[in-house]
């Protein structure tokens, strides 16, 4: 099968043959139709995120169940599906807990050695050595993974936008939802209107937030925040952004989510987080970068500072699915840009760059 690999850290994104992936006992086999191009993926290859290598990345995937192993009930050959780039194993503590969005041993086997929880990779390239998989190793034309990573989808959802609920709307929703605790009429500042930030948007909205305000430096962004639901907008490059959402919101906003990752924008949301709401970090840094923040305002402002990673697969894209079906949340309204996977190296430079608004799409079937 055709796979983008990553030799080295800062090596290039590269069209290879690898074998084509069997699943095991409780994993499922996708044939992929769309990977989502993320950031964090650009962490990884260029050595800011440690990681294996040789590896395939791409974390945000949909397509067709094409093979499934034993045990597997809840999705059968044939099946639209979507795949999460959190793989819970279902038996540590945190899975047990219903806590499954830090499931230990994805954080401890995948996501430090890539691979899968037998301890093997499921990619080899045509000499028969490993290839690290990041996630499922979604830039391939198949992928395998633990079938608590796998969800259906509706029949009236495009299986190709789908892609990018597995990854920046499930964060989304996992920091609205189980962080945030987000109700209907809610006030949600979002900073940073990159693919998560924006998806983080769109769902406010979906879910019935009142008040939506995008913080961002550049105006195309904002203007796609306006479009996917924000109702108001902060250009952080005029003026203090803080004072601005202060004024919007009469004192701070009850849920503050961070989409950049940067130790100036922590403190700004911080900051902009009103007495007794929640301050919600998503964005993720290289290794090492910490930030600071007043600790007084916080502590007497009981305002609560909470990280979030992902959210829980099978519920939350179950109820992401839900939503794109009837309506309230379009995955397609973010995808501005569409490459091939040939093209995957030129996406991924185009995102570094800052060139991509919304998020950008490798679909299998397509041609440059």
């Amino acid at each position: 099968m055709r796979a983008i690999v990553v030799r080295a850290a800062g090596a290039d994104f590269r069209l290879e043959e690898l074998r084509r992936p069997t699943p095991g006992p409780g994993e499922v086999l996708l044939r992929i139709a769309a990977c989502g191009v993320c950031h964090t993926d650009l962490h990884v290859q260029d050595g800011s995120l440690a990681f294996r290598f040789p590896a395939t990345l791409g974390h945000e995937v949909s397509g067709t169940v094409e093979e499934v192993g034993d045990g597997v009930g809840h999705v059968a050959v044939g099946d639209a599906a979507v795949g999460a780039f959190i793989m819970p194993c279902g038996r540590c503590r945190m899975c047990t807990m219903d806590r499954e969005e830090i499931c230990e041993t994805f954080l401890s086997v995948n996501r430090r050695y890539g691979t899968l929880y037998d301890g093997t990779t499921r990619l080899y390239d045509a000499d028969g050595d490993p290839v690290w998989m990041y996630s499922m190793g979604g830039l391939a034309e198949y992928a395998v993974l633990p079938a608590l990573a796998v969800a259906p989808l509706p029949a009236s959802a495009s299986l190709a936008e789908c892609a990018i609920l597995g990854c920046a709307f499930l964060t989304a929703y996992g920091a609205l939802v189980h962080v945030g605790d987000i109700g209907t009429g809610a006030t949600v500042v979002v900073l940073g209107s990159g693919g998560v930030g924006l998806s983080t948007i769109a769902t406010a909205r979906a879910l019935g937030a009142g008040t939506i305000i995008a913080v961002d430096i550049t105006r195309e962004r904002l203007a796609a925040a306006v479009e996917l639901g924000a109702t108001a907008t902060v250009d952080a490059t005029s003026g203090d952004p803080v004072d601005a959402v202060r004024e919007l919101t009469g004192g701070g906003a009850e849920i503050v989510v961070e989409a950049v990752g940067q130790p100036r924008t922590v403190r700004q949301a911080t900051e902009m987080t009103a007495a007794g709401g929640r301050c919600v970090l998503v964005g993720i840094a290289p290794s090492g970068v910490t930030a600071e923040f007043e600790i007084t305002p916080l502590v007497r402002r009981k305002v609560q500072v909470l990280g979030s990673m992902g959210g829980r697969p099978l519920p939350d894209l179950t109820a992401l699915g839900r939503l794109v079906s009837e309506g309230a949340l379009d995955p397609g309204a973010l995808i501005t840009r569409r490459f091939p996977l040939e093209e995957a190296g030129t996406a991924y430079r185009l995102l570094g760059e800052g060139r991509i608004i919304g998020r950008a799409l490798i679909e299998m079937g397509a041609s440059s």
